[in-house]
């Protein structure tokens, strides 16, 4: 996602040529009409029983809401702006929430901070005395890693169906990747890690997964890294039926893709924008690269962002579908695969008119959607029909 990044009048411009008439089965509703966000970027549960939405402002602010519709409150849990360095594609990007929180409190981010810049990814606790608030002292740093510029910052985190976390990580920014981190395997950048929060080990606040592809590695190889070759990746998920990881990668210039990330995978980055030679342009070695399994071109879209696969139940017509959308041209797809994982069709649902964020789930597993800048909204996806 490129957030501030992509001028007002780029975001504008697309918007615009992106209103063209669609099929009216799908729409979107208010999922809070009375509350907005100032630059939203994040929607998650927790498994606490406690039925509320929690929001991520990129500022430095995590408010949580409850299930009633007609709430005039965003209350706030978390407010972290005096160590977040927020703007452009920087500032606090992700929230996960552990499989045990309703027990143990726990939940980590994924911030930028600091001068020279970095990420941090944190644990933070939850009060024990039922107000629903955390200490901003609380905070545990994990890991912390260097960023050269100040874009493809990556962003999410979030807990896999195994247990173990997951961290979207940009290749550092400027263009092109000039420092080729996203290949280099010494360095995080520019790919998606897992850790074991855990079971600490090796002197750090985390372990790593036996099953991690440089796990024990005696070549530099960061231990952490599960996929590389990843530009920007804004937004991946979990399939919640068969653990399927995908992700959304914002291009270069020309296109943008979509990802089914495997343990150990190479998605290209910077040999490959999408499907297309980088570096060089032409005749460049695909040897052991995995393509995208869905990818277009900059006349829909310049940043995607990556979606969910629904699983919920008041959409029965995508029901197995992955759901994403562009930031710039406010496009909402349906992306279908065949048994054998391959493309089968994807399917323009909607234009939105306002930037996508983010997409998130609630508590029955149906979708939502963020607005970015101007009116900063939750949304659900609704049929029509229905």
């Amino acid at each position: 996602m490129k957030l501030y990044h992509i001028s007002c009048f780029l975001v504008s411009a697309l918007l615009i040529s992106c209103a063209e008439p669609v099929d009216a089965q799908y729409g979107l509703k208010e999922a809070y009409p009375n509350i907005e966000f100032e630059s939203p970027v994040e929607a998650v549960t927790a498994a606490d029983g406690q039925n509320r939405l929690y929001v991520v402002d990129q500022q430095g602010k995590i408010f949580w809401l409850p299930a009633n519709a007609e709430s005039t409150k965003a209350n706030l849990l978390l407010d972290i702006t005096d160590r977040v360095v927020a703007g452009g594609e920087m500032g606090l990007l992700g929230l996960a929430f552990h499989p045990d929180f309703r027990n143990n409190g726990y939940f980590y981010v994924n911030y930028t901070t600091g001068d020279p810049l970095e990420t941090r990814i944190s644990r933070f606790t939850l009060k024990k005395d039922g107000k629903g608030q955390v200490d901003p002292a609380s905070e545990s740093v994990l890991l912390t890693y260097r960023q050269p510029y100040r874009n493809h910052n990556g962003g999410k985190v979030a807990f896999g169906p195994d247990g173990f976390l997951y961290i979207a990580v940009g290749d550092g920014g400027s263009g092109g990747d000039p420092q080729n981190n996203a290949q280099d395997r010494t360095k995080l950048l520019g790919k998606i890690l897992r850790i074991d929060v855990n079971n600490p080990s090796g002197g750090r606040k985390y372990g790593i997964p036996a099953d991690n592809p440089f796990a024990k590695n005696t070549e530099g190889f960061r231990e952490e890294i599960y996929a590389y070759g990843l530009r920007n990746p804004w937004r991946f998920s979990f399939d919640t039926v068969n653990g399927r990881l995908w992700a959304g990668d914002v291009g270069q210039n020309k296109i943008e893709e979509i990802d089914i990330i495997q343990n150990g995978g190479n998605y290209g980055w910077n040999i490959m924008e999408a499907s297309d030679c980088f570096k060089p342009e032409a005749n460049c070695d695909k040897t052991g690269l995995i393509a995208p399994v869905h990818e277009y071109k900059h006349a829909d879209g310049v940043s995607v962002t990556g979606g969910y696969v629904y699983r919920g139940k008041n959409i029965p017509a995508l029901q197995g579908k992955y759901i994403y959308g562009d930031y710039a041209s406010g496009k909402v797809w349906a992306l279908t695969l065949n048994e054998d994982g391959t493309k089968a069709s994807n399917e323009l649902l909607l234009t939105t008119g306002f930037p996508i964020s983010s997409f998130g789930l609630d508590q029955n597993n149906e979708l939502l959607l963020l607005s970015y800048g101007g009116e900063g909204k939750v949304y659900r996806l609704s049929s029509q029909a229905k």
